[in-house]
């Protein structure tokens, strides 16, 4: 990535309304990682028909919580859908924690859930299934080519907002009407 460029990492990704591309329509994803290797990132509004409980049987864990076994799983892009991650608030870490600012982390490993199961995990979680990965400029590219807006991560909007509403409530934050947006793609 070109110094003078800003760091997309812990900032909202929000699909612009003319996204062609069905696995990002009307998606936000939160940028774990912006640098010259490529990007990485977690959508955050794509609920599945799979829930916690379903993943946790999968992985021979189990819980009484039904609250915690009936919450829905996302799908956080569509790269390595069988991968799961936990996207988390807590500066608390697990094995395979990967930092994405003082508040914010996703974790890989297993070891997450099992504290999750115990009430020794994070206040706030979302499990995804998946994620978007980008090569080495694409993101960029992608960007100048106005397939996206990007605002800085809000946690109410990643963690409390029903997945619907967090579409317009990401671009709403920076004061835009998605419902006002152009198709055209035009530089000044």
């Amino acid at each position: 990535m070109p110094t003078d460029m800003m760091s997309l990492k812990n900032h909202l990704l929000i699909a612009m309304p003319n996204t062609h591309d069905r696995a990002f329509d009307r998606t936000v994803t939160l940028v774990c990682v912006n640098d010259d290797k490529g990007s990485f990132g977690i959508t955050i509004n794509r609920p599945i028909k799979i829930t916690v409980g379903d993943v946790f049987q999968q992985l021979d864990l189990s819980t009484k919580n039904d609250d915690l076994n009936q919450k829905l799983a996302l799908s956080g892009g569509p790269v390595d859908s069988a991968q799961g991650f936990v996207l988390h608030d807590t500066d608390k870490r697990w094995e395979s924690t990967m930092r994405i600012s003082d508040e914010l982390a996703v974790t890989s490993s297993r070891d997450i859930l099992k504290d999750i199961i115990k009430g020794d995990g994070p206040d706030n979680f979302l499990l995804t299934l998946g994620c978007a990965n980008w090569a080495p400029q694409q993101l960029e590219d992608e960007m100048m080519s106005n397939a996206w807006l990007t605002c800085p991560v809000k946690n109410s909007i990643v963690f409390e907002l029903p997945y619907k509403q967090r579409w317009k409530a990401a671009a709403d934050s920076m004061g835009v009407d998605l419902s006002r947006m152009s198709s055209s793609i035009g530089h000044a």
